[in-house]
């Protein structure tokens, strides 16, 4: 199996392909279209903010290529949010691939929510083995309320969706790689899509 990681310069990149590879499989980074294309599953990360990394995305074309991709592809954490129509950070225009707003959290909340949260609502193949309030970690100051694509959920002040999918995108706002057996076995599951 071919997997890609989407190399643009925001990723936390490293740790994503050390989990990939305790489930006993390589993945290669790369920007090239023609090998982006040809992979099995691509993974789309994101760590930092959203206009810097949307002008990188665009730099490089690759905010054209995503979108048109038509094997499984997951993107996570800011990965997932620049797969969103438009997002607060920045004032940043995303992939449009989910038709939803990404929102930041009110003042009732401490941000960025770092740590540990639990996934509800689970209704996908992507959850598979995983059960509900299943504890997840995550990273993030903005968020995507609950819309028709979301396909898990998680509450900080507000519920919100901590995944979503729209034909052969995924997104999840958590990390899998930091998220222990659970997040394992959700990147196993995208692996086995």
């Amino acid at each position: 199996m071919k997997i890609v990681i989407i190399d643009y310069g925001a990723g936390n990149i490293q740790s994503i392909k050390f989990a990939i590879k305790r489930l006993g499989f390589e993945a290669v980074l790369s920007s090239n279209e023609a090998e982006i294309k040809a992979a099995d599953k691509v993974i789309f990360p994101g760590v930092g903010e959203a206009s810097s990394a949307m002008r990188m995305l665009r730099q490089s074309k690759l905010d054209l290529l995503i979108p048109t991709l038509k094997q499984p592809v997951l993107g996570i954490c800011l990965g997932m949010q620049l797969m969103c129509d438009k997002s607060e950070e920045g004032d940043t225009n995303g992939l449009g691939i989910f038709e939803a707003p990404v929102i930041k959290f009110n003042n009732s909340v401490k941000v960025p929510q770092i740590g540990w949260n639990q996934i509800s609502d689970l209704s996908s193949p992507l959850f598979k083995n995983i059960k509900e309030l299943e504890y997840v970690y995550l990273v993030h100051s903005y968020y995507v309320a609950e819309c028709e694509q979301t396909i898990a959920t998680s509450e900080y002040g507000v519920k919100y969706s901590t995944a979503l999918k729209k034909d052969n995108f995924y997104g999840v706002q958590f990390h899998p790689e930091k998220s222990s057996n659970a997040g394992e076995q959700i990147l196993k599951n995208f692996l086995e899509l």
